[in-house]
């Protein structure tokens, strides 16, 4: 019986450390539909594990909501050309993604397009 004792603690270790290891990936957010908003850009967070990008939307009555966009890490990033000056305080910027679930301002963006119609690649190839 001794012989199964590490076995075990092993398999319990495995078992109950699994979800450590999970990955949240776009859980929170409503991926039936995309949600598309302008805004001007406040703060861009090039970090791990996901970019952050923060922004300002104007209604029609020039009423501004706060959002916050999310995107995969810098270093898949990099890969399609982004880095920490890629946007700036400022930049008007379209964003299309999937909304949070909650209804709270903020995407997980699936793209992004600057005034002139430039599409800011997000993976490589793009």
């Amino acid at each position: 019986m001794k012989s199964y004792r590490p076995v075990l603690f092993v398999f319990a270790l495995l078992i109950f450390t699994a979800p450590v290891w999970a990955h949240h990936g776009t859980a929170a957010y409503d991926a039936s539909r995309t949600f598309t908003v302008k805004g001007n850009v406040t703060d861009f967070q090039f970090v791990n594990p996901h970019v952050l990008i923060f922004f300002d939307v104007y209604d029609e009555k020039g009423s501004v909501q706060r959002w916050q966009g999310e995107l995969t890490s810098p270093n898949h990033l990099s890969r399609s050309g982004w880095n920490k000056l890629t946007l700036k305080r400022g930049d008007e910027i379209t964003f299309t993604g999937v909304r949070a679930k909650s209804g709270a301002p903020t995407l997980w963006i699936t793209k992004v397009v600057r005034t002139d119609g430039q599409e800011i690649p997000l993976t490589p190839g793009d």
